[in-house]
């Protein structure tokens, strides 16, 4: 139920990630709740993630399930910035949800709070440079991995009109290690799968099939 008064209809959750240790919780919910009281609020629900890790994307804990209930002018407040997230790309990308939303955050530990301010309006152009260097270092890692793939002999793109080379080997590698047991050549192995004596060299070697 959304709280309507002095606060408008907007709601205040209390977010906790803790350990799986009674007191670390309880530690957290008393930070979290004096907070909320010197700022004139009530905490009304209080989404919580226990025994998990940080590094796991938000989708895959109550974290996100609470990114999916606020609404523009709703209010999150948790201990630290760290307990959204344990680096701080997963964090920034979470403030920027959060922004763009019209959702305030606050922390306690940190006195952190993203709302209408300077500091909130820095570090939306941290989120932009932030959102550039990772669109460049996908594309690199992209361009590196396409040409790993070409230097492997794996055909690129879909294949036409025959199956890939990597797709004719999948699944032979048992096949394959019979083969070289009973002292057949790499060239003839290549011969019956009419493929180049190099790339079933490769597949061997990733397969670790002497």
């Amino acid at each position: 139920m959304r709280l309507k008064g002095c606060w408008g209809n907007k709601m205040v959750y209390g977010y906790l990630r803790v350990s799986t240790e009674m007191q670390d919780e309880n530690v957290q919910k008393i930070g979290v709740d004096k907070k909320a009281e010197l700022l004139g609020l009530v905490i009304q629900d209080y989404i919580i993630d226990r025994g998990i890790s940080g590094t796991k994307e938000p989708e895959k804990r109550e974290l996100g399930r609470l990114l999916k209930l606020v609404k523009d002018g709703d209010i999150i407040i948790a201990s630290e910035l760290s307990r959204l997230g344990r680096n701080m790309y997963m964090v920034m990308r979470i403030l920027e949800f959060c922004m763009k939303n019209n959702v305030k955050v606050i922390t306690v530990k940190d006195n952190y709070e993203l709302g209408d301010n300077i500091q909130s309006k820095v570090l939306a152009f941290a989120f932009g440079i932030a959102a550039e260097i990772e669109r460049d270092l996908f594309s690199k890692r992209v361009k590196e991995g396409l040409a790993r793939r070409k230097a492997l002999g794996i055909t690129l793109g879909r294949p036409h009109g025959s199956l890939s080379k990597k797709v004719k080997l999948t699944g032979k590698e048992k096949e394959i290690a019979e083969l070289r047991s009973y002292g057949v050549s790499v060239s003839a192995i290549a011969r019956k799968y009419d493929l180049d004596r190099l790339t079933v060299c490769r597949f061997m070697k990733r397969n670790g099939i002497i």
